[in-house]
């Protein structure tokens, strides 16, 4: 069983607590850090545009990618919101032991 973290971005510290707490909650990630403060330069329906975010990096199952994407659509107020798995390619064991213990098999 292989572990990954989900990278995903929101407009506010608010809204990505608000994502988090119910990811978690719901034992589809076994942690969700929150970081605030992260200013977005990006191309959106032709233009330039700016923004501060908050991110929020997931730590669960590969196998609950789909759930925790479904589940930060359905809270999230972007219409594409950034939602993207990060493989892990090596980790501390019984750190990875934690994240399946405490995720939905």
């Amino acid at each position: 069983m292989s572990a990954i973290f989900i990278y995903v971005t929101a407009p506010s510290t608010v809204e990505a607590k608000k994502i988090a707490d119910a990811v978690v909650a719901d034992r589809l990630a076994a942690c969700a850090n929150i970081i605030p403060g992260m200013h977005s330069i990006y191309h959106w329906q032709g233009k330039i545009e700016e923004a501060d975010e908050t991110v929020i990096i997931f730590k669960t199952r590969a196998t609950l990618f789909q759930a925790v994407e479904a589940r930060v659509k359905e809270l999230h107020k972007y219409s594409a919101p950034c939602i993207v798995a990060l493989p892990l390619e090596a980790g501390h064991q019984p750190y990875l032991d934690w994240i399946m213990a405490e995720t939905k098999p």
